[in-house]
């Protein structure tokens, strides 16, 4: 795509002498007074360079370009003035963080150079913000793949948990909902030091010894240290390390005799709206999970996180209802090992003849999972068929995968 530059000045002669003398060199666009440039920036942005006239009426350049950074942080912005005093200069880094200011009248040549620089600029920043976020995700997906494979019950449970998530965020109308969505990818991952036989006494509701729960107990707090050593995923440790805890900021485990409370110095619990949007979603799905895993049914669950006073977010709550009656109908079909498609997502354990648990029910069906079970399948053998849930919608396309018809998915 072309980078964009957007020249701002309230009077049209000017802005139309940048066009004519910049054309042949950059893809300048132009408008007339900082009330346009906004539509644009907001409207039809990105820019790589914003350059802006120090004073127009209405909205001044300074005051543009500091609305600009909220909009399109970015964005490279400059300043044009024949103002060029201290306190001007002043207001415009303090306020707009202005790259360059450039002095009228500005002979062409060197107003080209200065924008040569801005697109440098804007190139850098984007180039280092596209390596971060390659950066981040790839270490988002090693850690989960390592869940995958160490711990599928964890795995299993945290790819449910992360599509119920996904919804809350939505019917939450979440802005920012990708710290909370990477939350419920890694709300297990302190989990890879637990025994898989607690992991799957916790998750099937069954009551845990002493020592299993401490271990439980002490996996939010470790899932959270390894996370906040990322870069960038501050946020999301934080969100990990308060997602058990109450809306009220009393002590509770998932159910008696889970986990243990600990002592809290006076005045550092947190509750209510003190608590992360994040954590107070995950506190929801997380426990909805643990009821379905436990043997309720959907409405039984539903009921239990209701009666639950001062537990939960009453807006959660009322978010987890909506998805709940909104939720597409799906029905359990039965596929061979051969048959798996991606994205299908798995409405059982899926065990080696031995009985080893290699994938947990809720997981989505990738690459890896299907290189992996092939790989058992040839050597110790996996058990068939592997019940998948299918949209009733697509259940006609795919008739010729499926062989064996179930019940309908609670």
């Amino acid at each position: 795509m072309t980078e964009r530059i957007l020249c701002v000045d309230d009077d049209a002669s000017i802005l139309q002498a940048y066009q004519r003398a910049l054309r042949k060199q950059f893809y300048i666009e132009i408008a007339l007074g900082g009330e346009e440039a906004l539509t644009a920036v907001k409207q039809h942005g990105p820019y790589a360079v914003v350059v802006a006239d120090m004073r127009m009426p209405g909205m001044s350049g300074v005051e543009l370009l500091a609305q600009v950074r909220q909009v399109a942080p970015e964005t490279v912005r400059m300043m044009l003035t024949g103002n060029a005093d201290q306190q001007t200069a002043i207001d415009a880094v303090n306020h707009g963080h202005i790259f360059r200011f450039l002095t009228k009248p500005c002979p062409p040549e060197s107003f080209a150079a200065a924008l040569r620089a801005g697109l440098e600029q804007y190139r850098l920043i984007t180039a280092e913000r596209e390596l971060t976020t390659k950066t981040l995700a790839g270490s988002v997906k090693v850690l989960t793949d390592i869940l995958g494979l160490v711990s599928p019950a964890a795995f299993g449970r945290a790819a449910r948990v992360r599509r119920l998530v996904q919804e809350l965020c939505r019917q939450l109308d979440v802005q920012k909902s990708w710290p909370i969505e990477i939350a419920a990818m890694l709300c297990q991952i302190g989990c890879i030091g637990v025994p898989e036989e607690t992991l799957q006494k916790c998750y099937r509701g069954e009551e845990l010894s002493a020592a299993e729960a401490e271990q439980m107990f002490e996996s939010s707090r470790v899932g959270s240290t390894l996370i906040a050593q990322i870069p960038r995923l501050e946020e999301v440790a934080e969100i990990i390390a308060h997602q058990n805890d109450r809306y009220d900021g009393r002590c509770e485990g998932l159910r008696p005799g889970h986990l243990r409370c600990q002592q809290a110095a006076p005045g550092s619990v947190l509750r209510g709206t003190e608590l992360p949007l994040g954590s107070r979603i995950l506190k929801v799905a997380l426990d909805y999970d643990a009821l379905l895993a436990a043997g309720s049914s959907q409405e039984l669950a539903m009921a239990h996180i209701h009666d639950r006073s001062g537990w939960y977010d009453p807006q959660v709550v009322a978010a987890l209802r909506r998805v709940l009656d909104i939720a597409e109908v799906q029905v359990i079909r039965k596929v061979r090992v051969q048959d798996l498609v991606d994205g299908a997502i798995l409405a059982d354990d899926v065990r080696s003849l031995r009985g080893t648990l290699l994938c947990a029910r809720g997981q989505e069906v990738t690459p890896l999972m299907r290189s992996r079970l092939k790989s058992y399948l040839a050597s110790v053998g996996v058990q068939s068929p592997i019940s998948i849930l299918v949209p009733m919608d697509k259940v006609a396309s795919m008739a010729d995968q499926l062989y064996w018809q179930d019940e309908q998915a609670p």
